[in-house]
């Protein structure tokens, strides 16, 4: 049953317009961190050492999320500048182009050099397009939304980071049953390529979105912020620093769950790329439903008792998460369910209010930039360097992943903290 708010036809439209760029963004982020443990480590370094070639393809990754926080505070002042639908069309063309680019790239054998440092260059813009993205896209659905019903309706644009992963991982998962030598040659190419089909579409449907009520009703009034990252930071200092801790578990979770268990499992464990692939792709689809659950339950309950709870849940559920794929034989409907339930679950209980929580921190005049900023810079720490991290701490572990699994749960903690002294009154109210 949809929310009756969805028969008012410009909430409709703002609503499908925000999920489908973002999943469209989410899709050309992911895909690099989906093949760079099982393609980019294998044809874009020097493999005289595998764990090194892993390593140098999991820094470029992480360069992406480096330069989201730029991408972040350029588009997050033009949002709150200019307004945020013309910020929205130009950060979907800038991830489009990087992500189709990407499917061109020669080789290391082909062009040396000159490989990873294209890929580089391509995940610095993706890093940039979606720096200004995730902030726009939930923004239009959160100050569209009905107060009371803000969280429901700021999880949806949510949804597309598990529809994004989802197809990413499902794209290369049914790439990946060619023979390994059509894979390796150009199988994997085509779900970048793909990406071009995807941003024509989402630009076609954002061009049809009008602004928001509360941004039209600052810029009509001449109250725009005349620096708002400067006017963000002076304003709201304790809700940026307690905003980035809160951020801690979604980044680290995500990335371990979601991008290095695949490596895990297909370099550690022996497990067939299809399996490990599908796994991520199942847990997305779940979370497709849990994610607007819990949204909807931040509306009810109070979205720091959720977040809170969640962190620590979901920290928890590391645990499980490597026992089973540990001890799972190798049976896949075990893998699957090591996967499943936390990631596709626990997991969307700190995704889901996430976006409305971090959304309550700041006012309009400077949310655009307050949320990016919160958001993004955070992932580089939170995020980006997680696969880095956790491949160290299995070395260190000598093969085993309880290191990392008490690398979650000391996350988990500090976002609970975070969450719990945050303000219980919105921003602006």
């Amino acid at each position: 049953m949809f929310p009756k708010e969805l028969n008012d036809p410009n909430l409709r439209r703002v609503i499908w317009s925000s999920l489908i760029g973002a999943t469209i963004e989410w899709y050309d982020f992911f895909l690099y961190g989906v093949v760079a443990g099982i393609v980019f480590n294998k044809l874009y370094f020097p493999n005289s050492d595998p764990l090194v070639s892993m390593l140098l393809a999991y820094t470029t990754f992480a360069v992406g999320f480096v330069t989201r926080p730029l991408g972040g505070v350029i588009f997050g002042h033009f949002g709150d500048k200019i307004g945020r639908k013309s910020v929205l069309v130009m950060t979907l063309m800038i991830m489009g182009v990087a992500t189709f680019l990407i499917g061109l790239i020669p080789t290391y054998a082909q062009i040396g050099i000159w490989a990873p440092l294209l890929l580089l260059l391509m995940r610095v813009l993706q890093g940039i397009g979606l720096g200004g993205e995730w902030g726009g896209a939930v923004l239009m659905a959160f100050e569209y939304a009905p107060r009371e019903k803000r969280g429901l309706f700021a999880s949806i644009p949510q949804i597309g980071l598990a529809i994004g992963l989802c197809l990413s991982s499902g794209i290369v998962a049914l790439l990946a049953s060619l023979p390994e030598a059509q894979f390796l040659a150009w199988g994997w190419r085509v779900a970048f390529l793909l990406s071009a089909v995807l941003v024509f579409v989402g630009i076609y449907i954002r061009l049809k979105v009008m602004e928001t009520p509360e941004f039209t009703k600052i810029k009509a009034a001449k109250q725009e912020a005349n620096v708002p990252f400067a006017e963000m930071i002076s304003r709201y200092p304790k809700n940026v620093l307690l905003g980035m801790g809160a951020r801690y578990i979604d980044g680290v979770f995500f990335n371990i769950l979601g991008v290095f268990s695949i490596g895990y499992l297909v370099n550690t464990l022996k497990v067939p790329r299809q399996t490990a692939l599908l796994g991520v792709s199942l847990a997305a689809l779940v979370m497709i439903a849990t994610i607007p659950y819990f949204g909807a339950l931040s509306d009810r309950i109070g979205r720091r008792k959720v977040y809170a709870i969640g962190s620590i849940i979901t920290g928890l559920s590391s645990f499980f998460a490597f026992w089973l794929l540990n001890n799972s034989g190798g049976n896949p409907v075990l893998l699957w369910i090591a996967i499943i339930v936390p990631f596709g679950i626990f997991y969307a209980s700190v995704y889901g209010p996430e976006a409305a929580l971090f959304c309550e921190l700041f006012d309009a005049r400077v949310r655009y930039s307050g949320i990016s900023f919160v958001y993004q810079f955070s992932g580089i720490f939170a995020s980006g360097i997680t696969p880095i991290v956790a491949t160290a701490l299995l070395a260190q572990g000598g093969g085993q992943p309880w290191l990392i699994c008490a690398y979650v749960m000391f996350a988990a903690i500090v976002s609970a903290v975070c969450a719990l002294l945050m303000n219980a009154k919105p921003a602006g109210d």
